[in-house]
């Protein structure tokens, strides 16, 4: 178990950007679009064997040629506002029966990439993923924060956009993120490392689409290009956001009335001003995903 590097850059201080994929990949969709349009290069990965099964195997001539693993790469890139490292890794190590990272393959893998970080100088971290809200999807998603150590507060408060998880409304104070984008800030903080956790808000409605919402994955990206300094072009996410939001109008309209007259609520977000009254209630959340619940399983059947 460990690393295998390509080369070795001499990297001053780099921040470390990371993510796993996840809900509707609005993380990973995030940090690769960084990654992409800075072409940042590839220096190194972790080996996979301790943490994955092979996604295939290849056989060539009746004569097996090589096992598949899932990637989990490290790149890097030097700028004029400071040099980062991305990792990206292509899937997490889930228990049996588990969507998300947990146990003790997680902590090690979650270790490993810290290991890599701090032998460049990191001191800081970002991870990404999706926040689940009571949204529309016509409403432009924001991003929910969450840093590791009570300083950040501070300078997350400054970033457009954005709300510290424990302040959305009937949170009170707490939270969680799971998987190892949620794991990777606790053990960077046991570190010594600062660590914030930015996450594109995904309609509670649509998390089970089996499509991507790179209209998070483009607040998320605005957040981080100004935290960071650096300038991103997001033409591209634009074009894949009109498209997703066809197929999603396409879908919205299929709901039935009673349902979509729920839906509308959505369009107030009910957290802009936490002293008012929310304009839907837990008991709509609950109904309105037993009904959304109802449409897939209908849907499913009929196709």
């Amino acid at each position: 178990m460990g690393f295998r590097f390509h080369k070795k850059p001499r990297l001053k201080s780099p921040v470390l950007i990371a993510c796993w994929p996840g809900i509707a990949n609005i993380g990973i969709i995030a940090v690769d679009t960084l990654r992409e349009t800075l072409e940042a290069e590839e220096f190194g990965e972790i080996e996979p064997w301790d943490f994955f099964y092979p996604q295939q195997v290849s056989i060539k001539s009746g004569v097996l040629e090589d096992l598949e693993f899932p990637a989990s790469k490290f790149y890097f890139k030097k700028t004029a506002s400071g040099d980062l490292i991305f990792f990206i890794g292509e899937e997490q190590p889930a228990a049996a029966g588990k969507a998300y990272a947990e146990g003790g393959k997680a902590y090690q893998l979650a270790n490993l990439v810290l290991d890599v970080a701090q032998k460049f100088g990191s001191r800081r971290v970002y991870t990404s993923g999706a926040a689940v809200a009571p949204v529309h999807h016509t409403m432009t998603p924001r991003v929910w924060a969450v840093p590791n150590d009570r300083s950040l507060i501070a300078e997350v408060r400054k970033y457009e956009n954005t709300i510290l998880m424990s302040e959305v409304e009937e949170r009170e104070g707490e939270g969680n993120i799971v998987g190892l984008n949620g794991l990777l800030l606790g053990v960077a903080k046991k570190r010594g490392l600062e660590a914030i956790c930015l996450m594109g808000e995904i309609p509670i409605y649509l998390q089970g689409l089996p499509f991507s919402y790179p209209q998070a994955s483009k607040s998320v990206v605005e957040v981080l290009s100004r935290t960071l300094g650096i300038e991103v072009d997001t033409t591209r996410l634009d074009e894949w956001a009109s498209q997703v939001e066809e197929e999603i109008e396409h879908f919205y309209q299929q709901v039935p009335p009673e349902i979509k007259k729920q839906l509308e609520k959505l369009k107030h977000r009910p957290y802009a001003k936490p002293s008012e009254p929310s304009p839907i209630t837990e008991e709509d959340k609950g109904k309105i995903m037993e009904d959304i619940d109802k449409l897939f399983k209908k849907r499913g059947e009929e196709d």
